[in-house]
């Protein structure tokens, strides 16, 4: 007997059953070591099943990631929407490394690259791209803005200026190298980075 359909309730609610599975899971556990069972469990299907909503585990990976891109860009747009001189730049950057510390599937995200590239390989690039517009393109708008407006130092490319604002993050994640200096290390990196990133001089 072929396998009953699912009706288009029971594939919304399992689908939501599926991602809320992911995102508890992949954070804790990572991507290889989070098995099918364990994502299928909550939502009471069978491990074949899980195919009728994802093509794979980087596929559900990828749809986390989609789920989250707003939330996270929700709690940066006070800070992008301020001035981009020193005191909005080091706003920025307490935005950017409290995600760090505060949301476990961002964080592993950076903590595990090799994750992200195993992501990319499976799953369609376009899907992927779709990620960097919600979190990336807000922060590079910001920046470009910035530097239209004389805030920011203009003789750098917008991509690279972020990547000196991600050196912030790297505080974040190597905080056990710090010990207990780790906050005044974290704000004294963000103060620093502020100062040098903006045209203003005392």
């Amino acid at each position: 007997m072929p396998p009953v359909p699912f009706t288009p309730d029971e594939r919304e609610r399992i689908h939501a059953l599926l991602l809320d599975a992911g995102e508890a899971l992949f954070p804790a556990q990572g991507l290889k070591k989070t098995s099918l069972d364990e994502l299928v469990a909550p939502a009471g299907i069978a491990k074949g099943s899980f195919y009728a909503f994802f093509d794979s585990k980087e596929a559900l990976y990828t749809a986390v990631m989609l789920r989250r891109a707003p939330l996270i860009a929700d709690r940066l747009k006070p800070a992008l929407a301020e001035p981009a001189d020193v005191e909005g730049v080091t706003a920025l950057l307490h935005a950017l490394t409290e995600v760090l510390t505060t949301d476990p599937f961002y964080r592993r995200l950076l903590t595990h690259p090799e994750e992200l590239r195993a992501v990319s390989r499976r799953v369609a690039p376009e899907d992927v791209a779709r990620i960097g517009p919600q979190l990336i393109a807000p922060v590079l708008d910001y920046i470009g803005r910035g530097q239209r407006e004389g805030l920011l130092v203009g003789d750098v490319e917008p991509g690279t200026v972020l990547g000196v604002m991600r050196a912030a993050g790297l505080v974040v994640m190597n905080r056990e190298l710090f010990g207990a200096d780790h906050a005044a290390v974290l704000d004294a990196t963000i103060a620093t980075l502020a100062r040098g990133l903006t045209t203003e001089r005392s």
